[in-house]
């Protein structure tokens, strides 16, 4: 049984009061908590390397250029070390167009699909499908 836990309160007394088992205290004082130095090296690899894409630079493109620089990753990897270092890709992820099953009922399609004129100004069209609205497709 462990005695005190740095003053005069026993370590059965602190773990009651905080709702901790025993054994996980112990647990948690056997664990190691230091950091290995190969880590360290990892964190400043991706950091260097997400900062060189000015932010852009994803798990899969981060993986790719370490791999480059003969310190081979994984794209989990690179991505389980973006994580621990808050590291968020800023690209915008591709925009899929939704094809329309059927014709608009309030907007006919004159045309047919008939865009074959004789004449200029005979027939003008446009589409204004989706528009870009600084943060999403509308």
């Amino acid at each position: 049984m462990i005695e005190s836990f740095k003053g005069s309160y026993p370590v059965t007394t602190l773990c009651s009061a905080f709702s901790i088992h025993r054994s996980s205290y112990k647990y948690g004082i056997k664990r190691l908590r230091e950091i290995k130095p190969e880590r360290l090296k990892e964190y400043a690899l991706v950091k260097s390397i997400f900062r060189e894409s000015n932010g852009s630079a994803g798990a899969r493109t981060i993986a790719q250029i370490s791999t480059h620089r003969q310190h081979p990753l994984s794209r989990y990897r690179a991505g389980r070390l973006m994580k621990a270092c808050g590291l968020h890709s800023c690209q915008q992820p591709k925009h899929a167009y939704k094809r329309a099953a059927q014709e608009h009922v309030a907007i006919p399609n004159h045309l047919k699909r008939q865009f074959n004129v004789t004449q200029p100004n005979q027939v003008w069209c446009g589409d204004v499908t989706y528009i870009w609205t600084g943060k999403r497709w509308s």
